[in-house]
């Protein structure tokens, strides 16, 4: 913003150095140079018309015609219009008969009417021009607002969806631990600790918007490593995860959703089942997840399937990636998948 008023001055500069120069160019005649004399014959015009620009610029477009007060605004203009045509009449006789000393040329010429029919259409052009200006600016400064006002809008929704993210995905965690005890108690000890071990990512890593994919993939490894504790020998379970997340950063916790969502819908406790996850890094620095699982819904009664963090997911994509993500959920066949390009 300061850089932009800098601008604004520098060319406001600029152009009225050149319309104040503009004679000094020229020849007051053909055979006569300018000179300081003759040059106040003509200063007198810009300044008057860098008066009403700057009358109007300053104080009057902002104490009045922003306030809604057109007619005010328009008799303020009036009064200074007659007052400075009245200054630019009085100036130029003085001038022709007090410093040129050419009465002759006072006298001849077009009516004195014309004149002042001139200086007020340009005067009011240059008010015109005034107002132009102040509400381009006017209007980049309301548009600036707006955008630092939208970006505080989506940071605070996306530390919202954050913030239900955790509880979330603790939620769905301790779940799983659950069902691990009636299984195994010993398996689900180490679980318990693993867990402390993610949500140490969690807490930590999540607070920032975008972190090393190294470490996302640790943490998904790590995830999948823990949910498959309680896995019977009916679940095939096939992970595809690289080692390397080649230097790329993501935001946290987008993936890890889509997995929790195959290992709470996709396994049975009784009936044959799979989770197939495959993640890569395409040659174009593309980030390829797809999730393939068996498809055993949970019941409306369970809360557990109620589907907020695939909703959070969507929310944090469109505003972390918008227009820059694919996402895919559904039934292909007799099996669902879950399919996100970043």
């Amino acid at each position: 913003m300061k850089k932009n008023k800098a601008l604004q001055y520098i060319i406001q500069v600029i152009v009225w150095g050149i319309v104040f120069g503009f004679p000094l160019f020229f020849a007051w005649k053909e055979a006569e140079a300018m000179t300081w004399v003759r040059y106040l014959g003509y200063v007198f015009v810009p300044v008057t018309f860098a008066i009403i620009f700057y009358s109007n610029y300053f104080i009057l477009i902002d104490k009045i015609l922003f306030r809604k007060r057109l007619i005010q605004f328009l008799l303020a203009n009036l009064v200074l219009f007659v007052i400075l045509s009245w200054v630019m009449d009085s100036w130029r006789g003085y001038y022709l008969i007090h410093i040129l000393e050419d009465v002759r040329h006072h006298d001849a010429g077009p009516p004195k009417m014309m004149f002042i029919l001139r200086d007020g259409m340009m005067m009011a052009l240059t008010a015109a021009l005034s107002v132009a200006i102040k509400m381009t600016e006017n209007w980049y400064v309301i548009e600036g607002e707006k955008k630092e006002l939208e970006k505080a809008r989506t940071e605070a929704e996306l530390q919202n969806l954050k913030s239900q993210l955790n509880p979330h995905f603790l939620f769905n965690t301790l779940n799983n631990i659950y069902s691990l005890i009636a299984i195994d108690p010993d398996r689900a000890q180490f679980a318990v600790h693993d867990l402390s071990r993610l949500l140490r990512h969690v807490l930590y890593e999540d607070r920032q918007q975008f972190v090393s994919l190294d470490q996302e993939l640790v943490f998904m490894r790590s995830y999948i490593e823990l949910m498959s504790l309680r896995l019977s020998g009916k679940v095939d379970l096939q992970v595809d995860i690289p080692e390397d997340g080649r230097g790329m950063r993501v935001a946290p916790l987008l993936f890890i959703t889509l997995i929790e969502n195959a290992f709470k819908h996709g396994i049975s406790p009784s009936e044959k089942s799979f989770i197939h996850i495959c993640f890569r890094i395409e040659t174009d620095k593309k980030i390829y997840c797809r999730i393939e699982n068996s498809n055993f819904p949970k019941k409306d009664n369970d809360r557990s399937g109620s589907g907020i963090g695939l909703e959070n997911l969507r929310k944090r994509l469109d505003f972390l990636y918008p227009g820059q993500y694919h996402l895919f959920l559904g039934m292909e066949g007799d099996k669902y998948v879950a399919e996100l390009t970043l």
